[in-house]
C-alpha cells in the first residue's frame, strides 16, 4: 500500500484522477462531516486534497465517486478528466435528491427498466 502525500490546494486544469464526496468523523470525533476528497497528479504522482464542506446532516445527496482515469493492464495510470470537470459533474450530482427504489435483487433487470421509464416521463 502506498502512502498519498496530501496538498492544500488544487486547480481547476491539473489532471484529476479521482473525486469522491464522502461522510467522514471530523477530527476530534465532533460529528460527522461532508468531505470533498480530490486525488491530483503531481510530479507524477497522486496527492489527495480535502475540503470540509459542512455537516453531513445537511446533505440530501448520496455520497459518491466519480472516476477521472484508471489502470491499464500494466498497472500504468491514465487520466481523462480535470479538477475542474469532477468538480462540476460533482456539484450537479451534490444537487438531485435522493432517489431509492425498492428492488428485490432478483428483479435487478425490471428494476433497471422501470427506472429507464420514470426517467422518460
Amino acid at each position: 500500500m502506498e502512502i498519498i502525500p496530501s496538498t492544500s490546494y488544487v486547480l481547476y486544469d491539473e489532471p484529476c484522477f479521482r473525486l469522491a464526496e464522502v461522510n467522514l468523523q471530523s477530527p476530534g470525533s465532533r460529528g460527522w462531516r461532508r468531505y470533498q476528497v480530490v486525488y491530483v497528479i503531481r510530479n507524477d504522482r497522486l496527492a489527495e486534497y480535502r475540503k470540509d464542506l459542512g455537516p453531513a446532516k445537511k446533505f440530501n445527496a448520496n455520497q459518491f465517486q466519480i472516476p477521472g482515469g484508471g489502470y491499464e493492464d500494466n498497472g500504468r495510470m491514465w487520466i481523462e478528466e480535470t479538477v475542474g470537470r469532477l468538480m462540476e459533474i460533482a456539484d450537479t450530482l451534490r444537487s438531485r435528491p435522493v432517489e431509492w427504489y425498492d428492488v428485490k435483487v432478483d428483479d435487478l433487470l425490471l428494476g433497471y427498466r422501470y427506472k429507464v421509464e420514470a426517467s422518460k416521463n
